[in-house]
């Protein structure tokens, strides 16, 4: 089955037989056949005639509405759609279930941040990146031993203390530098660019757990709350490293953005407005580049859709465990 990312600004989409049509202008940008089709996404500023939409609607496919950041607005499903079933099975989800999956998020979060660190360190090796590599190796492998959430919770807290801890040593351009990870607020640029980006991420999987009838505050690793949607930060720890942590790297050493495009208020140090929109465009780039996912050439947007299935196909099927995003 198919997504339709529909990210091209001022698209229509209409219908034709059995197909969806993607059209900007005069070009037909895309044509997708209804009965491959899983769902729909429209980015930003694009249309959908209303025979397209009945047809959805009729053939059960959602269409969703987001900002071309990953804001969902909304979204269009037909009535029968309601996913109960589904949140009763995350809440009847077992201590050891949930353990299991929660053990392989975080293993896969070190090993992401492992992976950064070692092409870091091929191009310009320190001790300090070798050191920190090294660690994060010793605590994976305890990590897929834990035998609680809380040895978990604290692995994690100590790999996260000794990735970010080397993190600078990733920096070069002198106008940066980065010591810690400070947020709430963030402290300096760095840490502004990556609190920024990890907001981004996450409103976007948010959106993606609501669309696939998941219980956002019923999670296996974080404690949810009204206020807070414990799942998403679940999923996010297997894309902070490749997603965020790496586009930073590369805004910063490429000198795509400079100390002018942060203020300092609150105590804290944000980006501004012409900062937040260097940050978005080269997310959004970076989110529309065609890669392999699976078997398919799709869009990295492709590999979050991707792993929020593989989450829901775990709810039915808690023996066959969840594999998280790994990066090589």
């Amino acid at each position: 089955m198919k997504t339709l990312y529909v990210s091209e600004q001022g698209c229509y989409v209409r219908l034709k037989h059995e197909f969806l049509e993607v059209w900007q202008r005069e070009t037909c940008l895309a044509q997708v056949q209804l009965p491959l089709l899983e769902q729909v996404l429209i980015f930003g500023q694009s249309q959908v005639s209303i025979q397209a939409m009945r047809a959805c609607l009729w053939r059960d496919i959602p269409i969703v509405f987001l900002s071309r950041l990953g804001y969902c607005y909304g979204r269009v499903m037909a009535v029968e759609r309601g996913y109960r079933q589904l949140a009763r099975y995350q809440q009847g989800l077992s201590v050891t279930e949930k353990l299991s999956v929660a053990r392989s998020l975080v293993a896969a979060k070190v090993h992401n941040c492992r992976v950064l660190l070692l092409r870091q360190n091929r191009k310009y090796p320190t001790a300090i990146l070798t050191l920190s590599i090294s660690t994060l190796q010793h605590l994976r492998s305890q990590i897929l031993a834990a035998e609680t959430t809380e040895r978990l919770m604290g692995l994690e807290g100590a790999a996260a203390a000794s990735y970010f801890s080397a993190f600078g040593e990733c920096l070069r351009n002198s106008d940066f530098c980065f010591v810690s990870r400070s947020r709430r607020p963030p402290l300096n640029p760095v840490n502004a660019l990556l609190s920024f980006g990890y907001q981004v991420l996450w409103n976007h999987l948010l959106a993606l757990v609501e669309i696939r009838g998941l219980d956002p505050y019923q999670a296996c690793l974080h404690q949810g709350s009204e206020r807070h949607a414990a799942l998403v930060s679940d999923l996010i720890e297997e894309f902070r490293a490749p997603l965020v942590d790496g586009l930073v790297l590369y805004l910063i050493n490429k000198k795509v953005i400079s100390s002018e495009d942060f203020v300092y208020r609150d105590g804290g140090c944000f980006l501004n407005s012409a900062g937040r929109k260097i940050y978005l465009s080269a997310f959004v780039r970076q989110m529309e580049e065609v890669i392999n996912v699976g078997d398919e050439r799709e869009m990295r947007w492709h590999l979050l859709t991707t792993q929020v299935r593989a989450y829901q196909n775990f709810i039915y099927q808690p023996v066959n465990g969840y594999a998280p995003y790994q990066i090589r």
